[in-house]
């Protein structure tokens, strides 16, 4: 086990060290979400009730993760690393962790500017919006780091990504927007938890299954 830590934390340090060097993907991910952010703030009519500001800023959330994830694999599939990836002495599910790890640092490095945006331009959030956020992130990177690499191969990626994830990525929207504005936040926060469990499950799982096809 203490192995298999080991090499995830080595493959995610590799994804954040190339980020630092290229800074190809942080900046692009920034400037789309707060243009997006600035966009709907000036587009939401005066007036509107919370749960459409809550819906728009999911919008923005999992468009913008959307952005990342079509880069996740991008160095790898460049530099044609990824064969040798898959045949290094570990677990190839601890390259997709690897990279689910690094994605959701990159997630959490956009929102902590994003969220404090959006709270300027539309109303605060609270703790369990917080939380809603971080458990939609794992959602996210488990789900959409699988399917990111199964899209990496294709050269219509850029078109099958969006397909494969989007579908997949509304139950959080609708967590997320749940546990921002509902008096019963637990019952979406529980939704989300059991959401993570199971994909994470069946994508750690299947990993070994994509890379080999």
């Amino acid at each position: 086990m203490t192995g298999y830590i080991a090499d995830v934390a080595a493959l995610a340090r590799k994804d954040l060290r190339l980020e630092l060097r290229a800074r190809d993907t942080l900046p692009a991910m920034l400037l789309f979400v707060l243009s997006t952010l600035v966009v709907f703030h000036f587009a939401l009519p005066t007036g509107a009730d919370e749960v459409a500001a809550q819906g728009l800023l999911w919008v923005a959330l999992v468009f913008t993760a959307l952005l990342g994830l079509a880069r996740a694999w991008a160095p790898e599939r460049e530099g044609g690393a990824l064969e040798g990836l898959v045949l290094a002495p570990c677990d190839r599910s601890a390259i997709w962790l690897g990279k689910a790890a690094a994605v959701f640092l990159f997630l959490v490095a956009i929102e902590v500017v994003a969220l404090p945006a959006f709270s300027l331009f539309f109303s605060p959030l609270d703790g369990s919006a917080v939380l809603g956020v971080l458990l939609a992130n794992i959602g996210i990177c488990t789900v959409g780091t699988l399917l990111a690499a199964m899209a990496a191969a294709s050269r219509t990626r850029e078109l099958i990504l969006p397909l494969l994830f989007l579908p997949l990525a509304i139950p959080l929207v609708v967590g997320g927007v749940g546990a921002s504005v509902s008096t019963e936040p637990v019952r979406y926060l529980t939704f989300l938890g059991l959401y993570d469990a199971v994909f994470a499950i069946l994508c750690w799982a299947s990993f070994e299954y994509v890379v080999a096809e």
